[in-house]
């Protein structure tokens, strides 16, 4: 479908805009607005919106006659507007206007309906002083200070001996060679996984904390240096940029520090586990010093062999002494007393035995004798018999047989069968 143009702007005749939709909620994939129709639309919405003073950093600067063109972006995340400045008003901040410079500026937005664009189109513009940037890092310092981020409670131990050391650089400088280099003269067998990244300007942010969440990843990496070899307090505003430092709270890696600036110290410095005053002086923290290390080792081990030997000199002079005693210079001495009283003691045992004996035998014939004097065969052997029945009872009186029974007779030695053929009386 086709509209009748005005040859000068472009736009719809008045009876090809009667037949457009009035408002964007009444349009359909039927009835849509051209781009023509839409982009004043959007144009005469911005131009309702009032000027705005805004901060950002300065990119991609360039003047063209009597007007300065600039990139406005904000580091934290990632965002940018295009933006234009009168020269005079450029020059009037005092400061060279060239990229990474900070600014605030007053602008109008503006829509540009042939190109779709929006500006921000500025009448006056000011430099961000190192008083404000230094209270806005100090006003951060203070809640992130205030969540814990900073509690020495969160600190742990760097590894004596780091497997694998995660390193974080710039694309160019020194602080990867300071590093590395005096991290191998304390200790040859130091291992390396590097990132170089940007570490100034609007990317820096975004790549050092990609580069630190990778390392963290990494099982062997047991300590993270975060590298940087100095510079303006502008040219380290990314290592006091909030994500930035809570993304280093969140790695579980030991993380050093070590942007090399002493004065104003980056938020980095306050949350790493460790703070190194260089890049040169992080190399020498995580790793020991080999000869130092060795040193030790071998006085620990002079020491162990000194009280060693020591040891084995007090015992031999215990072992001497011992020795020297007459008890173990003659042993059998020992015994000399113990043989004296076991002699004794038998002595005594073969008395107390033989005494013993010779009373039981004393004893045994003083009963013998009894035992015979109270014995029958005694009575019998002094002429006396024992008279029994024929049913075994014993005779003691006449009237207890009678002529003609059948008497046993037992004698002191033998015995006669009789019968009895008279009973006389008693006398």
């Amino acid at each position: 479908m086709t509209h009748p143009h005005n040859e000068r702007d472009g736009s719809a005749l008045p009876e090809a805009r009667a037949s457009l939709p009035a408002t964007a909620a009444e349009t359909s994939a039927e009835r849509p607005w051209p781009v023509r129709h839409l982009s004043p639309k959007i144009g005469e919405y911005v131009a309702r919106m009032s000027p705005v003073w805004v901060e950002g950093q300065v990119l991609n600067v360039k003047r063209w006659k009597h007007l300065v063109f600039l990139t406005l972006r904000d580091t934290d995340e990632n965002m940018s507007l295009k933006a234009t400045i009168p020269a005079a008003q450029a020059e009037a901040m005092g400061i060279p206007l060239d990229d990474g410079a900070r600014v605030v500026l007053h602008a109008q937005p503006q829509w540009w309906t042939r190109s779709g664009d929006l500006q921000m189109v500025a009448d006056e513009a000011r430099a961000v002083g190192l008083g404000d940037l230094l209270a806005r890092i100090e006003t951060l310092k203070n809640a992130l200070g205030a969540e814990g981020l900073f509690s020495p409670d969160r600190k742990v131990t760097l590894p004596v001996i780091p497997r694998l050391i995660g390193l974080v650089v710039a694309t160019q400088g020194d602080a990867e060679h300071d590093v590395v280099t005096n991290a191998l003269l304390r200790w040859p067998a130091a291992r390396f996984e590097i990132r170089r990244v940007t570490v100034q300007g609007p990317r820096a942010v975004q790549e050092v904390v990609r580069a630190m969440r990778e390392l963290d990843a990494i099982e062997e990496v047991d300590v993270i240096v975060v590298a940087r070899g100095g510079g303006s307090l502008e040219d380290l505003l990314a290592f006091s940029d909030e994500s930035l430092v809570r993304a280093a709270a969140e790695i579980v890696t030991p993380l050093v520090s070590a942007i090399g600036h002493e004065l104003d110290a980056p938020l980095l410095d306050l949350v790493a586990d460790y703070r190194a005053s260089t890049p040169t002086d992080a190399g020498k923290h995580v790793v020991p010093d080999a000869a130092l290390e060795r040193d030790r080792l071998e006085g620990a081990r002079a020491l162990m062999l000194g009280a060693l030997n020591t040891r084995l000199s007090r015992e031999r002079e215990r072992v001497a002494d011992l020795r020297s005693r007459p008890v173990l210079a003659q042993p059998v001495r020992m015994l000399t007393p113990h043989r004296e009283a076991v002699s004794l003691a038998r002595s005594g045992l073969r008395a107390a035995v033989l005494g013993a004996i010779a009373r039981a035998r004393s004893d045994t014939a003083a009963s013998v004798a009894a035992l015979n004097a109270m014995s029958p065969q005694s009575t019998l052997e002094r002429g006396y018999a024992v008279v029994r029945t024929s049913k075994g009872d014993i005779v003691r009186g006449n009237d207890e047989v009678a002529v003609g029974e059948h008497l046993s007779i037992r004698l002191a030695r033998g015995g006669v069968d009789a019968d009895v053929t008279a009973v006389t009386a008693p006398s």
